[in-house]
């Protein structure tokens, strides 16, 4: 009978994605190197954990980590807006390790700011 648990259990441990996983924690970014961008976004995904979005910046493509898509569309910010935007100021932190990815706590888009955590 104990094997049978074992069994399931590793089955209903295959059955989680791998994104979940792979999920990074808040502690990944740089929080005493704020940043701030205003740029067009280039390429949304409104989805959980968090939507994701990408912009250019320094030159590059960077990845942008947003809030939940319940928190944001709760507290005013839609997909629409973010792709429908000419330009949006994004304040938040980079990642530590270097890589082109920043974690957003406000978006601007306009005159309307919305604070993300």
């Amino acid at each position: 009978m104990r094997q049978h648990h074992l069994v399931a259990a590793a089955l209903a441990l295959a059955g989680i994605p791998a994104a979940t996983f792979a999920h990074h924690g808040w502690s990944s970014y740089n929080a005493k190197a704020p940043i701030k961008v205003t740029a067009p976004v280039s390429a949304v995904t409104w989805g959980n954990p968090h939507g994701t979005a990408q912009v250019t910046y320094q030159g590059k493509p960077w990845a942008v980590v947003l809030a939940p898509t319940a928190r944001m569309e709760a507290r005013g910010l839609t997909e629409a807006m973010l792709k429908d935007a000419k330009a949006v100021t994004l304040e938040g932190f980079p990642r530590s390790d270097g890589t082109a990815e920043m974690r957003i706590e406000r978006v601007t888009i306009g005159t309307k700011s919305v604070e993300l955590r």
